[in-house]
């Protein structure tokens, strides 16, 4: 029987505790004086600068950053007409990475009382060192899983030596269909949120890797 051409998939995942928290806030307020409306937005911002440059010296805080205030003002409108008196707004915008996540709580905690602060989205995350080791292990483990799966095939028809001619991301096999290639590796992060700085879940979400690798091989 001359060679057989088999091609495969091979995949593998898993799942693991996010280790760091990538977290959007900001602080907005609004009101009819416009120098009253920007010092209360100072201030709360102030508030959660010094808490956040603690936290960052601990430790706890690997990297933050907090925007510049950003002022307008606007007539809301009242039934079917804009109101009379102008509303003035101002906004500044912050984002943490959190190494402990005990800390995040602790963080969302203190500032709880604080209607100014609002926490927008958490974003679980890996480092890199841990993503880059997990993505080389799955890459092995989907590359056994392909030539697994094309032994298997071989067995069925009654061949026994099997040997790889192309491996490839998934996608990128040569005289493959020009589809656009799927990503080697996913990542996902999810979160659940209630809306409202007190509505956001703080409990960590596992991460999803995964990897995928395509492959032919001959049989004979």
């Amino acid at each position: 029987m001359a060679d057989i051409l088999i091609s495969v998939r091979g995949e593998a995942e898993q799942r693991t505790a996010p280790e760091l928290a990538l977290v959007s806030a900001s602080v907005s307020t609004e009101g009819a004086e416009r120098e009253e409306v920007v010092a209360r937005a100072s201030a709360s911002a102030a508030t959660v600068r010094d808490r956040l440059g603690e936290l960052h010296e601990r430790g706890s805080v690997t990297a933050w950053s907090s925007g510049t205030t950003s002022v307008w003002s606007d007539r809301p409108w009242e039934g079917d007409a804009r109101a009379s008196e102008m509303r003035h707004h101002a906004t500044i915008d912050f984002t943490a990475t959190f190494g402990d996540v005990a800390a995040l709580g602790e963080w969302v905690s203190a500032l709880a009382d604080d209607a100014n602060l609002r926490i927008s989205n958490v974003d679980w995350r890996l480092s890199s060192a841990t993503r880059t080791r997990i993505e080389r292990e799955l890459a092995t483990t989907a590359v056994g899983v392909a030539v697994s799966r094309a032994s298997a095939y071989a067995a069925a028809l009654g061949l026994g030596t099997v040997e790889p001619a192309e491996i490839a991301d998934v996608g990128l096999l040569s005289g493959a269909d020009a589809a656009p290639p799927a990503p080697a590796f996913a990542r996902a992060a999810l979160l659940s949120a209630d809306g409202g700085s007190g509505g956001i879940d703080l409990r960590p979400t596992e991460i999803v890797v995964s990897a995928a690798v395509e492959g032919r091989f001959t049989a004979r």
